[in-house]
């Protein structure tokens, strides 16, 4: 079994021009049990970097360079995980244009493992949102939410993955989207507090399906000072999630945050900021 122990290396790669990055963390890896994940976040429609007259990221960010890096490190490492913690829409006339077309087709070109929805999935509605995720079969998660309209045929409430000796359980949880959207955008779709549900489908990942390692696709936040509930706050008030990858509140971290969880072990908490301007990246080894 995997322990949170076993973590070696964690990293986030800032997507310039030619970064500089650790050697240690390139080199192909040889156990069967080395596994690489992947991670993106808020992507918002940034196909093209940021303009070089921009005050904050000049020439940063944009598809070619996180395609680059994604398909540097598929090359080499045996085993990779690539997932997203949604609201890959909105942000440029991409979506206003295309509909989300365009983000979609790129993610199933690049074989995303696992994805889960955030608030600007839903900006064209469910009915659309149903529509993209079935065309481009992009596999969605989400254990919190109480769906009865046409994003059941799309939305489940988790996935299996097999890498190597490794068996990973992922899961995703979204945020209320109440205040966020017009009621109409997600009828039929409720909200339920995060954390009975995503307990119940990692304790059935990990007793039940006998998962080695367990994997949260989140876009409730990172921390709020608020008694909202965050990724933080999720960590530290549940059991058996060796990660959770965030989304929603932009958050750039240099690495991933360690929290205690319910039983005082270790949960690897991070976020990737925004607009493919960082590509987050973790090593872990059993």
């Amino acid at each position: 079994m995997l322990k949170r122990s076993d973590f070696l290396k964690q990293s986030a790669i800032l997507l310039t021009g030619a970064a500089l990055l650790p050697q240690d963390l390139f080199g192909k890896s040889q156990s069967k049990n080395t596994i690489c994940i992947l991670h993106t976040n808020d992507f918002h429609s940034r196909f093209h970097p940021f303009p070089s007259n921009h005050n904050k990221w000049p020439n940063q960010g944009g598809i070619t360079r996180l395609t680059g890096l994604i398909d540097k490190f598929r090359h080499e490492n045996e085993h990779v995980l690539l997932f997203d913690s949604g609201d890959v829409f909105q942000g440029t006339p991409y979506f206003n244009v295309f509909k989300g077309h365009p983000e979609l087709k790129w993610m199933q070109n690049m074989n995303y493992d696992a994805t889960t929805i955030g608030n600007h999935d839903f900006d064209l509605g469910f009915e659309h949102l149903t529509e993209l995720r079935t065309k481009y079969n992009t596999p969605t998660l989400n254990c919190n939410y109480k769906i009865t309209n046409s994003l059941t045929s799309v939305i489940k409430p988790y996935k299996i993955i097999q890498k190597g000796n490794v068996r990973i359980g992922v899961t995703g949880i979204g945020i209320d989207l109440k205040g966020l959207l017009s009621e109409t955008a997600y009828a039929g779709l409720t909200y339920q507090d995060p954390i009975e549900p995503l307990q119940t489908t990692v304790n059935h990942l990990k007793n039940k399906e006998d998962c080695d390692f367990i994997v949260v696709l989140s876009h409730l936040g990172y921390s709020y000072d608020s008694q909202k509930i965050d990724d933080l706050k999720l960590a530290a008030k549940t059991d058996n999630i060796d990660v959770i990858l965030g989304g929603h509140t932009h958050t750039f971290l240099d690495k991933p945050t360690t929290v205690k969880n319910k039983s005082g072990k270790q949960v690897l908490v991070n976020q990737v900021g925004w607009s493919g301007l960082v590509l987050g990246k973790i090593v872990f080894e059993v």
